[in-house]
C-alpha cells in the first residue's frame, strides 16, 4: 500500500480513481492540564499536548499510518485509526499506552465514539464501509456498506443517527444506528471529507475538498440548503459550542476559514501552518486546534480574536486532532 507524503494528494487520489481514496522525549504519565491528541501519520505516533503549557508531554506509539483520533466521552480511551494497518489502536489515557488493537476494514481513516460510550464508528475509505466496534468487547459487531470512499463521521447526541461523508460519491449517508440501516443519502459538494454537527442538531456542515466549499445540510429536510465558498481544499471542520461559528482547515490555502452560521458567509480567514487538515474546537469554544501536515505543527487559535496564539511542534505528518471532552 502506498503512503503519500501529502495528505491532500492522498485524498485526491481516492476521489479520482483507485481502490482507496513532537518534539520532546516521552514523559512519565503525570497530571497535565487539558490535553489535545494529535495523530502523526508518518511518525506512527499520537502526540499528547498539554494545552496549559503548550508542549508535548508524550508521544504514544500506535499502528502504521495513524490518520485520525477520537476521545471517549468519559475521557478514558483514545481511539486511533491505523490507516496502513487496517486496525484501530486503543490508548488508555491514564497510562498513555496502547491497551488493544482491533482489526477493522480497508484503510480506516476516520473514527468517532457514540455519546453513550458503547460504540466506536470507523470509516474505511478503501472498503466503502463503516465498522462498528463494541467498547465492551473490543470487537467489530457490524459492518455497514455506505457510499464510495467514506471519510467524515458525525453522530447525533442521542446516538440514534450516524452521518457519513462519502468522498467519492459526493453524498452524506444517513445511518440508523439501532440496526445499521442506511436510510438516505444527501447530495452535497465534490469530495466531502469532514462533518460537524451544529449544537442545535438542526444543521450539518460538510467540508467539500474538491469543490472548495462547505455544504450546509438541514437534517430535518434531509437536503443541502446552502453552499459556502471557503479556501482551497477544505478538510477538517468544527463548530463552536455556542453555534455562532464554523471553523474549516483549508489544506491548499494554509488558512482556517471562519463561517458565520447566521449569514453563511466567511467572516475571517486565519493564516496557520503548511497544509492544515485536522481541526478540533475546545469544549468551551475559546480555542481551535489545527494540525499542519506539512510543517509538523499544531496551531492554537484564539476564537475571540480570530488569531493564532501558539505554534507547537508535534510529530511527522500530523493529521487528526481530538480534545478531551468537557467535564460533566
Amino acid at each position: 500500500m502506498t503512503r503519500n507524503g501529502d495528505i491532500a494528494r492522498r485524498t485526491a487520489a481516492v476521489l479520482c480513481a483507485t481502490a482507496a481514496l513532537t518534539g520532546l522525549a516521552a514523559a512519565p504519565p503525570g497530571r497535565p492540564g487539558p490535553v489535545v491528541y494529535v495523530a502523526n501519520l508518518h511518525s506512527d505516533t499520537v502526540s499528547v499536548v498539554d494545552t496549559r503549557t503548550g508542549g508535548v508531554v508524550d508521544d504514544v506509539p500506535v499502528g502504521d499510518g495513524p490518520d485520525s483520533v477520537a476521545v471517549s466521552p468519559d475521557g478514558a480511551r483514545v481511539y486511533v485509526t491505523d490507516s496502513a494497518a487496517d486496525t484501530v489502536s486503543v490508548i488508555d489515557t491514564r497510562t498513555r499506552t496502547v491497551v488493544a488493537t482491533i482489526g477493522v476494514g480497508q484503510e480506516p481513516s476516520r473514527v468517532t465514539v457514540s455519546p453513550d460510550n458503547e460504540r466506536v464508528y470507523v470509516a474505511n475509505v478503501a472498503g466503502d464501509t463503516v465498522s462498528v466496534i463494541s467498547t465492551a468487547t473490543g470487537t467489530v459487531t457490524d459492518t455497514i456498506a455506505v457510499g464510495d470512499a467514506p471519510l467524515g463521521l458525525a453522530v447525533t447526541p442521542d446516538g440514534r443517527t450516524l452521518y457519513v461523508a462519502n468522498a467519492g460519491s459526493g453524498t452524506v449517508s444517513v445511518v440508523r444506528t439501532e440496526d445499521g440501516t442506511v436510510t438516505g443519502a444527501v447530495p452535497v459538494g465534490s469530495g466531502p471529507t469532514a462533518l460537524a454537527l451544529a449544537t442545535d442538531c438542526r444543521h450539518l456542515y460538510v467540508s467539500n475538498l474538491t469543490s472548495d466549499d462547505v455544504s450546509v445540510v438541514d437534517v430535518r429536510e434531509g437536503a443541502e440548503t446552502a453552499r459556502v465558498p471557503v479556501g482551497d481544499q477544505p478538510a477538517g471542520i468544527g463548530v463552536r459550542p455556542d453555534g455562532r461559528r464554523v471553523y474549516v482547515a483549508d489544506i491548499g490555502s494554509d488558512t482556517v476559514s471562519v463561517i458565520s452560521t447566521r449569514s453563511h458567509t466567511v467572516t475571517d480567514t486565519i493564516a496557520v501552518g503548511d497544509g492544515p487538515n485536522g481541526l478540533a474546537v475546545a469544549p468551551g469554544g475559546s480555542r481551535v486546534y489545527v494540525s499542519n501536515f506539512d510543517s509538523d505543527t499544531l496551531t492554537v487559535i484564539d476564537t475571540e480574536t480570530a488569531t493564532p496564539t501558539t505554534t507547537i511542534p508535534v510529530g511527522d505528518g500530523p493529521t487528526g486532532v481530538a480534545t478531551q471532552p468537557a467535564p460533566h
